[in-house]
């Protein structure tokens, strides 16, 4: 385990960071996010920029006093934004113009752009600036948009002038072992407090991306934070942790509770199907959060059902305390020393018999290097 120290707090990793696009987690308090446990809220550059304009959040002393979270935030740089709104931007060394997704007006975001508007933002980690190619992408690209990103990475410390965020810088290359190294090799000398794991989980195969994260986690500092970007499957926390990754992120638990689904150490249950309707049991009698405490199974089938409100919350509440509970459990077997037998355990009930061999792979890995996840501590830069 590590911990690393915040303005807002320290957190202890390895962890999951709820996903609050855009000043919120959907359906969910600040208040129920503490209770169930969350350390730091991710929040994003270009949403927050377009609406509600990031001199607003800083006029409420940035996003804790803004969004009535007082922890730790981590903002995206906008980055990803690069890639998913690919249709609607146009890049080259100064920076992206995207049009909008909200009124089609043309938005220019360079590096010193992105870093101004996180340091108005105030969050407690910010992203360097960088382009994640999509999947497939010729590997030609990739070393294109990696050695930019590198480029980027300099403006972005150049231009930072907020001496208590932390400077995250980002690590792509794809899926090819090779442009990995590439992009490690001009990335680590910049030494900033943390480093993050990009260019993943944005179409690939599991069988793809885990090799991908052993070599990046493997070559990275291990007295920094590891931050896996976009990922948060629970099968993807239990073989990230086994790879050395610190600090996940993803809207998955959220989006699935919306859409009738609850996580489980049996796999996912569907809320939709006939099973849970006259299921008198909680989703997870292990499991201490508000709808677990409270309401059957049977009874939030009913609210799915009928599309009542409080179905997706209840839902989504119960979804990220599962991801909270499941890596405080690697937590604790980290520190029992049993994290191998633990993850073998649960991934044999999660995947109902025999392990995918990407996620045995990681778990392999894991024990080859007798260390689970780093056990430095590291803090704010």
């Amino acid at each position: 385990m590590a911990k690393f120290t915040t303005p807002h707090g320290t957190v202890t990793t390895p962890m999951f960071m709820p996903v609050g696009t855009q000043g919120t987690v959907k359906g969910i308090s600040p208040q129920e996010l503490l209770e169930i446990g969350s350390q730091m809220i991710l929040g994003n550059t270009y949403h927050l920029m377009l609406r509600p304009g990031e001199q607003l959040v800083a006029a409420h002393g940035g996003l804790p006093g803004f969004t009535a979270y007082p922890g730790p935030f981590l903002t995206d740089s906008g980055g990803f934004q690069v890639m998913s709104l690919g249709h609607m931007r146009k890049i080259s060394e100064q920076g992206v113009v995207f049009k909008s997704h909200l009124d089609g007006s043309l938005v220019e975001l360079t590096p010193e752009r992105s870093i101004e508007v996180q340091q108005a933002l105030g969050a407690d980690v910010i992203m360097a600036f960088d382009e994640c190619p999509p999947f497939p992408a010729e590997r030609e690209y990739i070393t294109r948009s990696l050695e930019r990103t590198v480029r980027w990475l300099e403006r972005c410390m150049t231009f930072k002038s907020r001496e208590d965020q932390a400077l995250f810088a980002i690590v792509q290359g794809g899926i090819h072992p090779d442009l990995r190294q590439q992009s490690l090799d001009l990335t680590l000398p910049f030494a900033t407090p943390g480093f993050a794991i990009g260019g993943l989980a944005v179409g690939e195969s599991k069988e793809e991306m885990y090799p991908a994260v052993e070599f990046t986690t493997a070559r990275l500092p291990t007295d920094k934070p590891r931050y896996l970007m976009g990922v948060g499957h629970p099968e993807d926390l239990v073989a990230g942790i086994a790879l050395g990754v610190d600090m996940f992120d993803c809207v998955y638990p959220t989006r699935t509770g919306r859409f009738g689904y609850a996580l489980t150490d049996d796999g996912r249950l569907n809320m939709n199907s006939s099973a849970p309707r006259r299921d008198l049991r909680p989703i997870d009698e292990d499991c201490d959060c508000y709808a677990c405490r409270h309401y059957t199974r049977a009874y939030l089938a009913h609210l799915v059902r009928a599309e009542e409100l409080l179905a997706p919350r209840m839902l989504s509440l119960h979804n990220l305390r599962y991801l909270h509970r499941l890596v405080e459990r690697a937590r604790a077997a980290i520190s029992a020393q049993t994290f191998d037998v633990w993850a073998r355990e649960w991934g044999q009930r999660y995947f109902r018999g025999e392990l995918p061999q990407w996620f045995a792979a990681s778990l392999d890995a894991s024990s080859a290097r007798q260390t689970p996840v780093p056990t430095s501590i590291s803090s704010r830069g």
